[in-house]
């Protein structure tokens, strides 16, 4: 039985646009962008571990790895870079704030010299 097709999050005319920052592919052609890109965006969508993606995406290591890989690379760097940079500054800032609990050990690790001081 075949896969199922997946559901591609992004349109092709999207593709085109994130295509230039995608690296060269070397000897053996690439597993398609535009599913692994779809992939890696459902699974962070959805919050979900890689082993749950989707089979429609491929196999979850190939999704992991091409994240890994292209995170290290930077390539998400220059796509979020690139698309801010299109919509010039922003009209409008929202700041959000995080709310952090820390174990109350946490603390006496910068006491014991197991954190680098700040």
């Amino acid at each position: 039985m075949p896969s199922p097709k997946p559901p591609f999050l992004l349109s092709p005319a999207q593709m085109r646009r994130l295509s230039p920052h995608f690296p060269l592919s070397h000897g053996i052609p690439r597993v398609d962008d535009r599913r692994m890109l779809s992939g890696i965006i459902y699974v962070i969508r959805h919050g979900l571990r890689w082993r749950d993606a989707p089979a429609a995406y491929g196999p979850y290591k190939t999704l992991y790895n091409r994240f890994v890989r292209w995170s290290r690379m930077g390539i998400f760097d220059s796509i979020f870079a690139a698309l801010a940079a299109e919509g010039g500054p922003p009209e409008w800032l929202m700041i959000d704030s995080t709310h952090l609990t820390a174990h109350r050990t946490a603390a006496s690790l910068l006491q014991k010299g197991l954190f680098p001081a700040a």
